[in-house]
């Protein structure tokens, strides 16, 4: 006789009951909620924390009870403590009643529809109410975060980066889909792409240029998985591919002498045009801005160098000062003392 299979989901639990639903997919689920005593987080007054594990389908998440234990009262097969003094019986209670908050927000979770992981129980656990984290909400406290670090773990330059992306993000929240906000597990493949063609139409970006702010908006994706915040990363299908620039030529002597001899139609086009020459002299932009007198230096030879770390790596480099730097480009570095070097989007913005 041949045995007949039903398409129920058995859910298992610490308490022994078992659970079956129609609504859920036909794939077997395991469920357990297990309180323990960490004992490797053992404060001073020789108490340790009671952490409950949550586990669906072997992915798990442990949150704190805030409650504290003495490791040698606690019954882990049991899962509470044997004493029965007042704070105990109190441990005792307040871990029962985690308990059946566990379940029950696993229980209104299949009511709603809506698919029973750890995280989403974990979620609703600290939100009762349901009030969601909002994603542009979350990403402007991330900014905020960033803004700190500027000077210890980034630059000014990557922190406005964020910013930017934040008003972009504000800009396309209100063209697609006529909202302030969206809860931030909403945030996926599709608002990912629609976002991308935003910047690069919109705002006329290269795409070089979107994938630089997409690169902020994984970090703070991560950030939100690490915070265990949203469960998925959206950008795990999502590949960011910059384009290679082709290789170019360098200037030769000829052409750089044409350039500096060139007669300017203004001073402000002049003073592009003796940045730009004396970053011939192998600096980047950014490592002209900040060179200082202390950064040059002359050898036994009487020829000119450059030794400052590179903004970017802060690797040492040595940059010597051609032989043409004795006649024209000396006289720049002379005139320009105590110039200030715009960014180059000043400049190009002079240039127009």
């Amino acid at each position: 006789m041949e045995r007949k299979t039903f398409n129920k989901v058995e859910v298992h639990s610490r308490l022994g009951i078992a659970r079956t639903s129609s609504a859920m997919p036909s794939a077997r689920r395991t469920f357990s909620v297990v309180f323990f005593c960490k004992k490797t987080k053992v404060t001073k007054k020789g108490k340790a924390p009671i952490y409950v594990r949550i586990k669906i389908c072997g992915t798990a998440t442990e949150i704190y009870t805030r409650c504290q234990i003495e490791p040698e009262r606690w019954n882990q097969r049991l899962e509470r403590s044997l004493y029965k003094d007042e704070v105990d019986q109190q441990i005792n209670s307040i871990v029962a009643s985690y308990r059946a908050n566990v379940l029950a927000a696993y229980d209104q979770l299949i009511k709603e529809g809506k698919e029973p992981t750890c995280f989403a129980i974990k979620h609703r656990l600290e939100n009762p109410a349901g009030n969601a984290r909002l994603f542009l909400a979350e990403f402007g406290k991330y900014c905020d975060k960033r803004q700190k670090e500027v000077g210890t773990r980034i630059t000014q330059l990557t922190a406005n980066k964020y910013h930017r992306l934040l008003r972009y993000l504000k800009e396309y929240m209100q063209a697609q889909y006529k909202k302030e906000d969206i809860p931030l597990d909403m945030v996926n493949y599709e608002y990912l792409d629609g976002l991308n063609t935003f910047i690069q139409t919109a705002h006329n970006c290269k795409t070089n240029g979107a994938v630089n702010l997409l690169c902020c908006l994984k970090n703070f994706m991560l950030y939100a998985i690490r915070n265990e915040w949203i469960e998925k990363n959206p950008f795990q299908y999502y590949k960011l591919k910059p384009e290679h620039n082709k290789s170019k030529d360098h200037l030769t002597k000829v052409e750089l002498d044409v350039l500096i001899n060139k007669p300017m139609p203004n001073e402000r086009i002049e003073r592009i045009r003796d940045v730009f020459a004396f970053c011939c002299s192998g600096l980047a932009f950014t490592d002209a801005d900040h060179l200082r007198p202390e950064h040059i230096s002359v050898d036994d030879s009487g020829q000119l160098w450059i030794h400052k770390p590179r903004e970017k790596t802060t690797v040492s480099a040595y940059s010597a000062l051609p032989t043409m730097m004795d006649s024209e480009l000396n006289a720049i570095c002379c005139s320009y003392e105590s110039f200030i070097i715009f960014c180059p989007s000043f400049l190009n913005f002079f240039l127009l």
